[in-house]
């Protein structure tokens, strides 16, 4: 026999929006990370060259200053001091606000901007020092560390190959004025940075997809699990209101199906419409096929009409069939006498039409 606690089946709807609700959902850092650094890459190249500008002036500034003062104390320092601020401020404020939107907009996307306040709560198993050394031994652990270790060693592979196709060019430095050594090493970092680039959308992808099978494998549920989930929610009062109303429409549909098949409508005259049908020899008694009052009641009448069923008006017998009598069961012998008359109404006048 099977072992009914193996987690061997996917996550029902339920589970997943359980989970979700806990914070648990499929999320790598490594994808936030590449949107983040994509973002600054082509923020940083739009703003170089106001970048470069400003530090020019900083420099010049700063040298301009060193020629004019005479004695360094705080009061002189103070005006250098808030001019290098003030270019940091102007030069780094706008790719750093980019950057944390870039990082906003990148974990969000993954978790749909999800706030769970369950990962605030505390959890006494992360200060389990038990539970801490297994974290540190799991497979997760082992493959971020491999991962860390892949990315040092692309990086610098990536750093010595661009610094081997410029280093050539080191010498010329001593020539060429302070924004323009600037700009050389800028053109520098951001060939190392579009190389990175490309290696760590490498990575994310991988480790989107590891993420997606680790999150998928671990809310598995046992086929036991799905049983107790259905159980619960067949108890849900509102589930079973669903429930009976879909059972409810879909026996209004074969209720109307079975119209055509009825041999006379006792209608009142608008409100209660009652279908029956006789076959000797095979019926005992009449049977309802359909019965309804107010829009129902109407509905069988329509189809009625459609299908040349002779209807008969007969207030109390309509509504004492409606209120007696379920749907496929055959009518009490109190209604026995009433409806041979009618039937014996619809024979006659199909004989007549026949004739």
């Amino acid at each position: 026999m099977a072992d009914t606690g193996d987690k061997t089946e996917k996550a029902t709807p339920k589970r997943r929006k359980d989970e979700r609700k806990k914070g648990n959902v499929v999320s790598s850092n490594d994808v936030t990370a590449v949107v983040t650094l994509a973002v600054v890459f082509f923020a940083i190249k739009f703003f170089i060259s106001y970048t470069l500008v400003e530090l020019q002036h900083l420099v010049e500034y700063i040298f301009l200053l060193l020629l004019e003062v005479t004695e360094i104390n705080g009061n002189s320092m103070n005006a250098p001091i808030f001019q290098i601020a003030e270019t940091i401020v102007i030069c780094v404020l706008p790719v750093g606000f980019i950057a944390m939107l870039a990082g906003i907009i990148g974990a969000g996307a993954q978790t749909k901007f999800l706030f769970s306040s369950d990962l605030l709560k505390p959890k006494f198993s992360r200060m389990n020092p038990i539970e801490g050394i297994k974290r540190l031994f799991s497979l997760r652990s082992i493959v971020e560390l491999l991962k860390a270790i892949m990315k040092i060693i692309a990086l610098g592979a990536i750093v010595y190959m661009v610094l081997g196709d410029f280093i050539g060019e080191i010498p010329s430095l001593f020539y060429v004025t302070p924004l323009e050594a600037g700009a050389w090493v800028g053109t520098v970092i951001m060939e190392i940075v579009k190389n990175a680039l490309y290696l760590f959308i490498a990575i994310a992808v991988v480790d989107f997809g590891y993420q997606y099978y680790e999150y998928e494998k671990n809310i598995r549920m046992s086929k036991q699990e799905i049983k107790e989930e259905y159980k619960q929610m067949e108890g849900d009062p509102q589930v079973k209101g669903q429930i009976k109303e879909r059972q409810r429409a879909m026996s209004q549909r074969r209720m109307m199906q079975d119209v055509p098949k009825s041999d006379v409508i006792i209608r009142n005259p608008t409100h209660y419409a009652v279908a029956l049908r006789y076959k000797q020899g095979e019926d005992r008694a009449p049977k309802v096929l359909a019965k309804g009052k107010d829009l129902i009641a109407l509905r069988i009448v329509e189809i009625a009409e459609k299908n040349d069923i002779i209807m008969v008006e007969n207030v109390p017998l309509a509504r004492g069939l409606y209120e007696a009598v379920e749907l496929g069961m055959e009518i009490p012998e109190k209604f026995y006498q009433a409806c041979a008359e009618v039937l014996a109404y619809v024979y006659r006048v199909k004989r007549e039409g026949r004739s």
